[in-house]
């Protein structure tokens, strides 16, 4: 089908942003042909050229007007940025470092016949964790959604990518509507066409948004479908809050309150996360604790070996304690299973991302 093109206004340069494409919804796509001329079909063109071909730049989509594609370039740029150093683990997970801010790093993960991405959503964090390298660096912004986009298109296994964790460096809830849009486009059939079971979004649990009033968390619920994965680490609210300050705003039991208004019985899944720290999460109290406050709920808990890290008092539970942990569990009705370490070697593991290159 050829396109009917109206002759490109020009504007005045002052007035032209040099804004990214990448990252775009089909209706902004529409308003965007509409404003250059062409039909709003055009916009599925762009999509195309933008998610599926996955271009890089405006003059590579050759199927618009080529006055089209000059006046786009003096608007828009596509809006890919590539990695600037990749590590190799010995157990074949890489972890990617993209220049936004300080570093923003990105973790691949083969396993049999998936390949995962870890992916971040923020340059930095700010909530905190005691355990987690990437708050130490502070928090130096969100990123958009192009620069989130990036992470899934420039990894040198982007065509082979199975699925997406959003576990990177970040909090996902605490930049709710880039994370979002994210999402959108890798599940809309005019984006990447995922399904949303090939997603999970991994949250400390943000209840409440000061400036707006409204729940992060529950948005997620409402507005996607794809899993969650709670980071709780400690079924005590005060000794959960020695190791995740963000405990006393978002509370757990708030968090679980909202989670169970919801249904998991189908293909939607809700996962804890809870990372085995020595003397401090380990004993019977806790797992016994932990049972109590999951009861009900179709959930599974995923224990993860501590990965130690710089300057840290905290120390991983031995691997017997572990498995009697996890065996308890298991015993009380509760899903319980080890995940495995991956990448440790390269500061890729759980917990250990900061943004930094490794030191040789």
């Amino acid at each position: 089908m050829s396109l009917t093109f109206s002759p490109y206004l020009s504007l005045p340069e002052s007035d032209i942003a040099m804004e990214p494409l990448l990252g775009k919804n089909i209706g902004e796509l529409q308003d965007i042909c509409i404003r250059f001329g062409l039909k709003p079909f055009a916009a599925s063109q762009m999509a195309d050229w933008l998610y599926r071909k996955r271009v890089r730049s405006v003059e590579e989509m050759t199927n618009l007007p080529k006055a089209a594609r000059a006046g786009l370039s003096r608007s828009y740029v596509v809006g890919r940025t590539g990695y600037v150093d990749m590590i190799s683990s010995v157990d074949g997970t890489r972890k990617y470092l993209f220049p936004f801010g300080p570093g923003v790093e990105a973790v691949m993960i083969p396993d049999k016949d998936r390949s995962t991405l870890c992916v971040s959503s923020q340059k930095g964090c700010r909530m905190g964790c005691r355990f987690c390298m990437t708050g130490r660096g502070g928090w130096h912004g969100n990123l958009t959604p192009a620069e989130i986009l990036s992470q899934f298109m420039e990894v040198d296994e982007a065509a082979e990518l199975t699925n997406a964790v959003f576990m990177g460096m970040g909090e996902p809830l605490d930049n709710w509507d880039s994370v979002r849009r994210v999402i959108d486009i890798l599940t809309a059939p005019w984006g990447f066409g995922w399904s949303p079971k090939r997603i999970t979004l991994s949250t400390i649990g943000v209840t409440s948004d000061p400036h707006t009033g409204g729940s992060p968390l529950r948005r997620f619920m409402d507005e996607c479908s794809c899993h969650l994965a709670v980071s709780l680490h400690n079924p005590f609210p005060e000794e959960r809050a020695e190791l995740m300050p963000m405990e006393k705003p978002f509370p757990i039991e708030k968090t679980l309150s909202l989670i169970r208004e919801y249904d998991f019985t189908g293909q939607r899944r809700v996962s804890f996360e809870y990372i085995m720290f020595a003397g401090i999460n380990d004993d019977k109290r806790h797992a016994d604790a932990l049972a109590r406050m999951l009861r009900g709920l179709e959930c599974r808990v995923n224990l993860i070996r501590f990965h130690r890290i710089p300057d840290s008092p905290l120390a991983p539970s031995p691997m017997p304690v572990i498995g009697q942990f996890k065996d308890r569990l298991n015993a009380a009705g509760v899903l319980t299973t080890l995940r495995a370490s991956r990448g440790e070697d390269i500061l890729a593991a759980c917990g250990m991302l900061s943004g930094r290159k490794k030191e040789q």
